[in-house]
């Protein structure tokens, strides 16, 4: 083993010096976390029945990477704050493409989304839709609990993973998750 080569450096540790304008770190970075954005976005799109495949999943973390990397004077603090971010911004790139594609084909009937434990399927573009119109309405309201939402089904983190990006207990987490589920299911029926 080479002992003049550096070891890995932290995911954390990047993301500061990356923030404080170092692009070497970014370069640095990306290979470590990139690999875990298009796993976590495989197994959104996996649950998709709509015809998502690898190549969408791949242009969804690439889109999300992009417009993380034109974000300025983010002060990241960890990996679960990056993680939750890129879990935002996946949101935003597959609402934006639903109201897009919504937009252009109008009417159909309406399906049944179900938040259960495998999270469930959104069947259309008007159930996504209707997903981020319910969630920014619960973020009125409850805003812990609709980040509960956001971070597991459109990031894919762990409940381990929500309650470190949020601070909180596991059983915090499992508890906004159950509420903030059956709150959204009631609201996605009318």
């Amino acid at each position: 083993m080479d002992s003049s080569a550096d070891p890995p450096a932290p995911i954390t540790a990047l993301l500061q010096a990356w923030g404080q304008g170092d692009a070497q770190a970014l370069d640095r970075l990306t290979p470590l976390v990139y690999d875990e954005l298009l796993r976590r976005a495989r197994q959104f799109m996996a649950r998709e029945p709509f015809g998502h495949n690898t190549l969408q999943a791949t242009a969804l973390v690439n889109e999300a990477f992009l417009r993380l990397v034109e974000v300025e004077g983010v002060r990241w603090q960890d990996r679960a704050h990056f993680f939750a971010l890129s879990a935002q911004m996946m949101r935003r790139i597959l609402v934006d493409a639903a109201r897009a594609r919504r937009a252009g084909k109008r009417g159909g009937q309406e399906l049944r989304v179900t938040l259960d434990d495998g999270v469930g399927a959104l069947h259309r573009d008007d159930d996504l839709v209707r997903l981020d119109d319910a969630l920014a309405a619960l973020a009125q309201m409850d805003g812990r609990k609709a980040q509960v939402i956001e971070l597991r089904f459109f990031g894919g983190l762990t409940v381990e993973e929500t309650a470190e990006v949020l601070k909180i207990s596991t059983q915090s987490v499992l508890r906004d998750w159950k509420l903030a589920r059956a709150w959204l299911s009631r609201e996605m029926q009318h």
